[in-house]
Parts: C-alpha cells; sequence; structure tokens
C-alpha cells in the first residue's frame, strides 16, 4: 500500500487545525476565572404599554345583595279596572223575634207615672179638660212674650173652644190673662194664633170696642168674660198643652 495519501490527508488535517486555533485565538476573549460582582442598581421603569383588550368575565361565587333603597314617591293613581262579576248570594240571616213584653212593661209604668203627674198638677196648679191641659206661669208679660214663653214648652196660648174650657182657664188664672185670639191682621176679624176663625166668643158688655184702634189683643177676666186690649200691655200668661 502507497503512504502518500494517508501522508497528505494528514497534511492537510494539521493545516486546518492550526488556522481555526488561531480564528480562536483572534476572535474569543480570554475568560479570567474569579468571584462574581454584586448586583448593580435596577434600571428606570419603562413605558406603560397599550391597553389591552377586556378579559372574559370571571368565574366566581356572587356577592350578597345590598339591602333596599328608600322608598321612592307614590306614582299616579292607575286607571280604574273593569267591575269584577257579582259574587254569589249569601244566606239568608236569621229573624229573632224581639221580645216586647219588657218593652211594653216600661210603657204601661211611664202612661201610670204620667197620669200620676197630671192628676198632681191638676189638683195644685192646673186643669184638664178633654185632650187639653192648661197651666199658668204666674208671671205677666206683654202677648208676643206669652206666645214665645209657651212655644218654649211646646205648648201654645189658652185659647178657649167652648165654655168649659173658658170655666177651666179662668180658673188656673184667677186673674187677667192673655188668651190667643187676635184681629191684629183684620180688624173685627178674631182668630187663633194658628188663624183659624173663633167661633166661641165670650165678650163681657160693650166688648170688642177697639179702643184708640190699639185694641187687637184679647184677654179674660177674672169672671170669666172677655176683653180686647193692647199687646203690649202685660197681663198673666196661661198655656195650652194637649194631653
Amino acid at each position: 500500500m502507497s503512504l502518500f495519501p494517508f501522508l497528505l490527508l494528514l497534511s492537510i488535517i494539521t493545516s486546518c487545525a492550526s488556522t481555526v486555533t488561531k480564528e480562536v485565538e483572534n476572535t474569543c476573549p480570554t475568560i479570567a476565572c474569579g468571584c462574581p460582582g454584586l448586583n448593580g442598581f435596577p434600571g428606570k421603569d419603562g413605558h406603560d404599554g397599550t391597553k389591552g383588550e377586556k378579559g372574559e368575565p370571571g368565574v366566581g361565587l356572587r356577592g350578597l345583595q345590598g339591602p333596599p333603597g328608600k322608598l321612592g314617591p307614590p306614582g299616579p293613581p292607575g286607571i280604574p279596572g273593569s267591575k269584577g262579576a257579582m259574587g254569589p248570594k249569601g244566606d239568608s240571616g236569621e229573624n229573632a223575634e224581639c221580645d216586647t213584653s219588657m218593652a211594653d212593661l216600661e210603657i204601661a209604668a211611664l202612661r201610670s207615672e204620667l197620669n200620676r203627674i197630671k192628676k198632681w198638677l191638676s189638683f195644685s196648679i192646673g186643669e184638664e179638660v178633654g185632650k187639653k191641659f192648661f197651666l199658668s206661669s204666674g208671671k205677666k208679660m206683654s202677648f208676643d212674650e206669652v206666645k214665645a214663653h209657651c212655644a218654649n214648652f211646646q205648648a201654645s196660648v189658652a185659647t178657649p173652644k167652648n165654655a168649659e174650657e173658658n170655666r177651666a182657664i179662668q180658673n188656673v188664672a184667677k186673674d187677667v190673662a192673655f188668651l190667643g185670639i187676635t184681629d191684629e191682621k183684620q180688624e173685627g176679624h178674631f182668630v187663633d194664633t194658628t188663624e183659624t176663625e173663633q167661633h166661641y166668643t165670650n165678650w163681657n158688655t160693650g166688648e170688642p170696642n177697639n179702643v184708640d184702634s190699639v185694641e187687637h189683643c184679647v184677654v179674660i177676666l177674672s169672671n170669666g168674660k172677655w176683653n180686647d186690649i193692647p199687646c203690649s200691655n202685660p197681663f198673666l200668661a196661661v198655656c195650652e198643652f194637649s194631653v
């Protein structure tokens, strides 16, 4: 075998290795071994980057609901709704019979007491004739005052419709007293306080005479006879009550 090719290949490898060693020496720095140095100060912060896109909502537990806010002002009333259907008819109520026995006893007792009072009044100061009861206050006043006085007790001025009532008024008054008879609206036409014509009369001799054209009221004298006098003169008040 010839050695020439082998020697030629060895020469080429050696040449290349020398070349590579020189290039490395020329290009690579020499690294000296020793202890590591201290860290330097941090560098300045850089500028903020651009805002990224909004991420997807996170997944987690929902927080507790907060307390309700203040009550707001009431709103305007709404439109009334349509009328509802009529409900079913209710059951009939029970009609308990009233016990009137106690009421009847009370009414009977009141009537008895009223009759007792009427008898006492008749015996002492009053007179009862038919359905009328006559009482006198014993005070003297004008005719208008007598009317108001009697009306205050739901009564009217004593007005005899017959001789029996006339005697009762005479007995109660025992003095000159007004009767509920006048001719104020029409001279000579005597009517009662309801303006009803007076048919029963018991005039004294020569009466009525309308002296000075001012005698438009009537009084009963102590003897039971009547006389016309001025309405402003004061005389006894005798009132009649319906019984």
